[in-house]
């Protein structure tokens, strides 16, 4: 098929590859303007934006595809269809009625759950066992599109949200691939959304902030869920730390622990790391990174601060 491709982040890039790799012929790639990055704050190029350079497609950087001139080019470019992955823009009516294939966006859940901006974010920190893939064709709504196809994938206790983000971009490339066989051949019909709803908006700062006084599988979640990117964070003294790692304990250990422990208090150190007190249960912190250092285990960052049981990691309500 003659197909214009749009997306931004790594998740998009599978995708893009897959339908090189079939033999689709891609009219051209629309990816997010560069931005800055980093603490030089330097213009980076967006990964999809790498690949499609790499592989010599046309490239196209609007900073709003809903301009004129970004219509108007689509129109001379005369695509079968539009391919949407993590784009980042929303198009509007007049792109979405402009290829006869219509418009099929490939999102990270399986929808009607998770629309928006962090689907796999948000299915990790709720302690979603089950997540997946849809493909849909796109309509003028958020993620609101009819189903084409999906493909479930199972969330495991300790899975991060890096692990699920790449088999499930691996996953969506398959399925994309699969959704534009079948449409071609006429096997596959589209069909409305069945189901319960919920959104999953882009991260603010105030969610990456762990709150001890939620349980401690509600915070060994909100860890994973926001590991690689952004990261949750705690305070120790005056000190900003990132967790990265943690490890839920069994009911008898965290029974061994008196009621009137804050949450956040340290209780001590634990064979795999340090033990800390939530509001409901103990959590076994395994791995951090102190502003400016690089990841290590908590219990070599508690020893070299000369940390002791009773004292505590702060949370958002201690700064609000």
């Amino acid at each position: 098929m003659r197909l214009v491709f749009m997306g931004t982040p790594e998740f998009a890039v599978a995708s893009l590859q897959a339908l090189v790799a079939a033999g689709h012929r891609v009219l051209g790639v629309f990816t997010q303007p560069d931005r800055q990055a980093g603490r030089g704050k330097q213009l980076q190029p967006s990964p999809v934006k790498i690949a499609a350079l790499e592989r010599g497609l046309p490239l196209y950087q609007p900073e709003r595809v809903t301009q004129a001139e970004s219509v108007d080019l689509l129109r001379e470019l005369k695509p079968d269809g539009i391919i949407v992955v993590a784009y980042g823009q929303i198009l509007s009516k007049e792109i979405l009625e402009l290829p006869p294939k219509g418009c099929v966006n490939v999102h990270a859940s399986l929808l009607p759950a998770y629309r928006g901006a962090a689907p796999i974010h948000w299915a990790i920190i709720h302690g979603e066992a089950v997540t997946g893939v849809t493909t849909m064709l796109m309509d003028e709504g958020l993620d609101t599109g009819d189903v084409l196809l999906q493909r479930e994938l199972r969330i495991s206790p300790q899975v991060t949200m890096g692990e699920i983000h790449d088999a499930l971009a691996n996953m969506g490339a398959e399925l994309l691939l699969q959704t534009l066989q079948d449409w071609e051949m006429g096997q596959v019909r589209p069909l409305p959304q069945k189901g319960v709803s919920c959104y999953a908006p882009r991260l603010q700062r105030q969610d990456e902030q762990l709150d001890w006084a939620k349980s401690a599988l509600m915070i060994h979640n909100r860890i994973r869920g926001l590991n690689p990117w952004p990261g949750a964070y705690t305070r120790f003294r005056d000190e900003t730390v990132k967790v990265w790692r943690s490890q839920l304990v069994s009911r008898e250990e965290a029974a061994e622990h008196p009621e009137q422990m804050k949450p956040g208090e340290i209780i001590g150190f634990h064979e795999t790391g340090v033990l800390v007190n939530t509001g409901n249960g103990s959590l076994c912190l395994l791995e951090v990174q102190p502003t400016g250092k690089r990841r290590m285990s908590a219990r070599d960052f508690l020893l070299g601060r000369h940390g002791k049981p009773g004292e505590v990691f702060e949370g958002w309500k201690d700064h609000v």
